[in-house]
């Protein structure tokens, strides 16, 4: 065999030894943004359920509080309740706000969502349901 044949031929060889171990390090590269991805989905997920936690606890008390005959305290009542048994770890140190004029009423549920990474304080969560109270009228008035 001709020197140079003996020479390319090695070449060859050496070359396709060189590739060895690059999926590795492309793994070792790609892998920390994958799972950062995956981290904030997650994050994203629990953010959004913990503010339906509170909008529907929020939307409840609403419901009582512009009933007839009810009263705003009645609806913070309603709310608190739906946040007990509902909230878990998924929304944290919750409030629940009322503010009326008399003929609206508005309920506000606040809260912390749980965070995914330990030490790291989550994401605040204010959801409110707003509506007019109730009143009995006869015709003609």
């Amino acid at each position: 065999m001709a020197p140079s044949r003996r020479l390319s031929a090695g070449w060859r060889r050496h070359r396709h030894c060189d590739d060895r171990g690059d999926t590795s390090i492309q793994m070792a590269i790609v892998f920390p943004f994958v799972l950062l991805a995956t981290v904030a989905v997650v994050q994203a997920s629990m953010w959004y359920y913990a503010r339906q936690i509170a909008l529907t606890a929020a939307r409840e008390g609403l419901t009582t509080a512009r009933s007839y005959r009810s009263t705003p305290a009645a609806g913070v009542e309603r709310a608190q309740n739906v946040l007990q048994r509902t909230a878990g770890d998924s929304l944290r140190g919750y409030s629940v706000t009322v503010s009326s004029t008399g003929q609206r009423v508005r309920i506000r549920v606040s809260g912390t969502a749980m965070s995914m990474l330990p030490g790291v304080p989550g994401l605040q969560v204010t959801q409110s349901a707003s509506g007019p109270v109730e009143d009995w009228t006869t015709p003609g008035e």
